[in-house]
């Protein structure tokens, strides 16, 4: 019995993605949760959770950043992004950084369904517009090697990226976290070690880069 996670901060899309996979998936659970840091509780409180259905734009996660986020943390746990950013540069990009798979928000229940039940499979999905494109697009080592460096930071390590990125200062993120300064400090050593970069600037134009521009109506 397959156990999915639908991420996304809109409750009537929510519904319609469960609706469009119980439609698909016999005897499946299904979760929800409506912001990045509900997501991370809830695959810590459920390590057995098969797949995500990631929205790239939610409380705590601009981007690429949650994905970012998901698969370093969760390597084993694979993620089906869901997006209106249906453009082939983001679909290959998002393909980067580790998702088996993407669903356009304009996509039918029953695109859902197949995209839903191949990546259970183990299997990978793209829109069938987009799939022609995304394969004679190569991949962006940049993003690859970005990929691997986030993916050696801590749960709690990124949180404090996440900050650092925000302009907060390690007072502020001390107060934020309810840890000591000092172990921030530590955090932010790390930090600039793991990803290679040497101060807060690099760090913070390095988290932005993740970032999507709007899609187009």
């Amino acid at each position: 019995m397959p156990t999915l996670l639908i991420a996304d901060d809109h409750p009537l899309f929510r519904t319609a993605l469960r609706q469009a996979v119980s439609e698909s998936i016999d005897d499946c659970v299904v979760r929800e949760a409506a912001d990045l840091p509900a997501v991370l509780a809830a695959l810590a409180g459920e390590p057995d959770i098969d797949l995500v259905l990631l929205d790239l734009n939610m409380p705590g996660s601009h981007g690429l950043s949650g994905l970012a986020a998901l698969r370093g943390q969760h390597p084993g746990v694979a993620v089906l992004v869901v997006s209106a950013h249906d453009e082939a540069r983001t679909v290959r990009r998002v393909l980067d950084h580790g998702a088996a798979g993407f669903i356009a928000k304009s996509a039918s229940p029953a695109e859902i369904g197949e995209a839903v039940r191949t990546v259970l499979a183990c299997g990978t999905w793209l829109p069938p517009a987009l799939a022609q494109a995304v394969a004679a697009m190569p991949a962006d080592p940049a993003d690859a090697d970005l990929a691997a460096r986030l993916a050696r930071l801590t749960d709690q390590q990124y949180r404090v990226l996440t900050l650092v990125g925000e302009g907060l200062l390690n007072k502020q993120i001390a107060d934020r976290l309810s840890i000591q300064e000092r172990t921030v400090k530590a955090h932010v050593t790390a930090i600039f070690e793991k990803l290679g970069v040497r101060n807060r600037t690099q760090a913070s134009l390095l988290l932005r880069s993740l970032a999507l521009s709007e899609p187009a109506l």
